[in-house]
């Protein structure tokens, strides 16, 4: 515990037989409960985690499943009362997974085993359901690979249990050491990444969205639909984007960029960067939608939408002046006024909607 509140880690693993060992022995003593969801690996890791099991002695006392437990409710509940059944009824949703612990309200170590391969984020959300319905207060994640450094842990998790933040994420790019540890092209696909996803998220401050080292509050863990989480490498995008939507706070704490601990990445840079865009693109208009349409009105949503609308128009003019110059023909003045003036609407429109959308989500970055 820290402050009397839960902590857990969440540990989305798979084959991670040899690194999986480091990572359990190194998790520090404040930890409650570590959750290792074994994405249906092929090699014995789940056997070494139930060894671990069957010989870990620490005593962090029971948490039970809110499902478990009785609950009374009054006339004004109803509320509350369908939320509780629709968290009930949502773990078919999920990735399918069986609980191996014969004792998972008291052991420390849980390991839950997918039946079917559905990938990090898919791992992680599962994970997260265990802690929701267990009510855990931080909720922390790190790589089965061992590449997260432990001794950072506290400070990751201190600002959601001390400070009441929803969401931290870990940043290694503020590091000192970033340009020289961590590889040239993740440090290249990472910068792209991140530029998209301070459009799509509204999260403009962050500037390392692709590490996985994060803490996630209680609250926060209720506010986002857990299974509609982006099942692959673009989970971290995605979750940004959710949690923006849900007004959820977040702050970025410095860590150390670790590589060469034995680590085997499985991402695969320039397959996984067009599909993550593509998810990016999507999710941009689904937050403009929900959030400042649906939600909450703002002027934003107008200027980023008629951004959008005179791009369009614009294009047929912008290629009749593209092949007038690559021809060396002449242009009429309708065209090139029309270029010009649906050209320079558009950036302004789009200019003023993303500052307004600066100024808006300021407020949640702690």
């Amino acid at each position: 515990m820290l402050n009397n509140k839960t902590v857990a880690v969440v540990v989305p693993a798979y084959n991670e037989e040899t690194q999986i060992r480091m990572v359990i022995e190194s998790m520090p003593d404040f930890v409650d409960r570590i959750i290792i969801v074994n994405d249906c690996s092929k090699d014995n890791m789940a056997d070494v985690v139930m060894q671990y099991i069957a010989e870990d002695k620490v005593d962090k006392g029971s948490i039970k499943n809110i499902h478990s437990k009785e609950h009374v409710f009054n006339a004004y509940d109803r509320a509350e009362k369908v939320l509780l059944e629709q968290s009930k009824k949502e773990i078919s949703l999920f990735n399918p997974h069986v609980v191996a612990n014969k004792n998972e309200d008291t052991d420390r170590i849980i390991l839950i085993n997918h039946t079917r391969n559905g990938g990090v984020g898919a791992a992680i959300s599962t994970g997260y359901k265990w802690c929701k319905d267990h009510s855990i207060d931080c909720t922390a994640v790190m790589a089965g690979d061992g590449q997260m450094d432990p001794a950072e842990l506290e400070s990751i998790c201190r600002p959601v249990i001390d400070e009441k933040i929803d969401y931290v994420k870990g940043n290694r790019l503020i590091h000192r050491s970033a340009w020289l540890v961590v590889p040239k092209v993740r440090y290249f696909g990472n910068s792209i990444l991140s530029i998209l996803t301070k459009l799509a998220s509204g999260f403009w401050r962050v500037s390392d969205t692709q590490t996985g080292y994060t803490a996630i509050s209680k609250a926060a863990l209720n506010a986002i639909r857990l299974h509609e989480i982006y099942r692959s490498y673009g989970m971290p995008n995605d979750m940004l984007v959710k949690l923006n939507i849900a007004m959820c706070t977040l702050r970025e704490v410095e860590i150390k960029p670790v590589y060469n601990v034995g680590e085997q990445s499985k991402m695969k840079v320039f397959k996984v960067i067009p599909r993550i865009s593509w998810l990016l693109f999507k999710s941009f208009f689904k937050r403009l939608w929900i959030k400042y349409l649906f939600r909450d009105f703002h002027p934003l949503f107008l200027l980023y939408n008629f951004a959008m609308v005179l791009g369009i128009v614009w294009v047929p003019y912008l290629i009749k002046v593209s092949k007038a110059v690559f021809l060396g023909h002449n242009v009429s003045f309708e065209t090139l006024f029309a270029f010009t003036f649906l050209s320079i609407s558009a950036f302004q429109s789009f200019l003023f909607a993303m500052w307004m959308d600066i100024q808006d989500n300021e407020r949640l970055y702690k």
